[in-house]
């Protein structure tokens, strides 16, 4: 593959961004929130990209790297750091104060101060965090890497970046339309659902410094953001997969999503 690191990393962090606002601009099209059917397939097709994501991406990488680097230790590394994630993640759900649109539930340490529009914003901030960390970790592994490791490597980044678009897609969709129903306008609504995926770009940037500077780290970080995404997929994707009659579209979505992952990243 005929690219550079820092090529790589620009095409990743744009296109997983350039997904979300895709998406949101569907609520030009839409006049109400989608109906149980169609959330089930976006919700189920979302969980199962990001778990499979998370196992191929992520857990194996970390797998991996850790038994090169800490040998006997490799699974106390991996293991440890994969429950750390889920934890920080529940931590954030019990301490910043935040409103999910789809349950229409609070969360996080009540306060008045905020708008109920801030708060869904932190909602989907930490939503997004574990996955623009998991693109940054993908890419910053890249800067220490040479010949065909680096190709390999490569390889996989950009199909964990496609994984995550498709997956972004109809999350930025997921993310404006129902902002209607809350009384926003078709632009405003639209603007916070692209704005929402700037979080991704932000955090994966960090990443890269991260894993391009600090590599023994890497195996810690990558098992971080597999916990996290595990964790955000359990809490919130998953149990929205199954509303009203349609259970089933949720649980064939969500294999044909982690099927999607699994396929990219045996290219």
């Amino acid at each position: 593959m005929n690219m550079n690191p820092i090529l790589i990393s620009i095409i990743c962090l744009s296109i997983i961004f350039a997904a979300t606002t895709l998406g949101s601009s569907l609520v030009f099209l839409f006049k109400k929130n989608f109906s149980d059917k169609l959330n089930n397939i976006i919700t189920g097709l979302a969980s199962g990209i990001m778990i499979s994501a998370s196992v191929f991406g992520l857990i194996i990488p970390s797998v991996n790297q850790a038994k090169e680097n800490y040998g006997n230790l490799s699974s106390l590394v991996v293991v440890g750091s994969f429950l750390l994630g889920g934890l920080i993640l529940y931590l954030f759900d019990k301490l910043i104060p935040h409103f999910h649109i789809s349950s229409k539930q609070e969360e996080g340490i009540q306060t008045s101060k905020l708008s109920r529009h801030t708060k869904f914003m932190f909602a989907v901030t930490i939503h997004n965090i574990p996955e623009g960390l998991a693109i940054g970790l993908a890419c910053g592994s890249l800067f220490n890497l040479q010949g065909e490791a680096l190709d390999s490597a490569m390889t996989s980044a950009l199909a964990l970046a496609i994984g995550i678009s498709i997956q972004n897609f109809p999350e930025g969709a997921a993310v404006s339309i129902p902002l209607l129903d809350d009384g926003l306008s078709k632009p405003k609504a639209f603007l916070l659902g692209s704005f929402s995926g700037i979080v991704e770009p932000i955090f994966g940037i960090i990443a890269i410094f991260i894993a391009s500077g600090f590599s023994m780290t890497e195996p810690f970080l990558l098992a971080v953001a597999a916990g996290a995404m595990f964790y955000v997929t359990i809490d919130e994707l998953l149990p929205d997969s199954r509303r009203g009659n349609y259970v089933h579209y949720g649980l064939w979505s969500f294999m044909i999503g982690f099927g999607i992952m699994m396929a990219l990243e045996l290219i």
